[in-house]
């Protein structure tokens, strides 16, 4: 028997806090909980791996948001789901700009937030697997890519991505020249629980356009087609 997954809960809410323990270990989770931002970033930091982060924003001490930070700019990738109140639509935009996998606004239904936790831990597994079958390096132009090291280069240059940068760039990698839609890359690259936030796509976008372009105003490999998308092509390839 495998040993069982882990959830680290960082919430200042105790009430909350013990109904998402008692639910998530139900489904076979082992469960941590913090009740302060400082202690859920000394957890994070000195007490993993962790397989998923319940993370909510406002917290005593460092708040949800850089713990979501944080975790981003660990080498290993753990989803995350950020829980606030009704209402802070800046933060929702803000988390799931920082790397956050999905957002729960309070007050919200358990079994919702362990059917959510679920269906990460499935995604996350799920890419895991697809980076273990295909290990081989991928070049497209300047760029090489190793998916099983998560390692980046651009003409020869270790490439310093966080891992939703990676993600998007190995996806695009893996689909050389073929043109997708925001929303098509928040399904595939972000998954469940982003409808609306295309915008985010954007936003990585740029990131990586600055990381491996010469000259990010006017990109030469990660492209824009009008009214359509997005695309990745060789470093000689041209517009559309």
């Amino acid at each position: 028997m495998t040993d069982a997954q882990r959830v680290l809960i960082v919430e200042d809410d105790v009430h909350i806090a013990d109904l998402l323990r008692l639910h998530l270990a139900d489904e076979g989770y082992t469960v941590v909980h913090a009740a302060s931002g400082d202690d859920g970033m000394r957890l994070l930091e000195q007490d993993g791996p962790w397989d998923a982060l319940v993370l909510d924003v406002m917290l005593p001490g460092v708040d949800g948001l850089q713990i979501c930070r944080r975790a981003r700019a660990m080498a290993r990738y753990v989803p995350i789901i950020i829980i606030s109140a009704r209402g802070s639509e800046t933060q929702r935009i803000v988390g799931l700009e920082l790397g956050a996998d999905d957002y729960l606004a309070k007050p919200f239904s358990m079994p919702e937030l362990v059917a959510r936790v679920r269906a990460l831990l499935r995604r996350a597994e799920a890419m895991a697997q697809s980076a273990r079958l295909d290990a081989g390096a991928i070049e497209l132009g300047s760029l090489r890519l190793d998916p099983l090291a998560r390692v980046a280069l651009h003409a020869g240059r270790e490439l310093e991505l966080t891992p939703r940068e990676f993600d998007l760039l190995l996806f695009f990698a893996r689909h050389p020249g073929q043109v997708f839609a925001r929303a098509e890359l928040l399904d595939q690259v972000w998954g469940y629980g982003h409808d609306g936030y295309e915008h985010t796509v954007n936003t990585h976008i740029n990131r990586l356009r600055n990381k491996i372009e010469a000259d990010p105003a006017n990109p030469k490999q990660i492209l824009t087609v009008w009214g359509r998308g997005y695309k990745l092509v060789g470093a000689a390839g041209g517009g559309a």
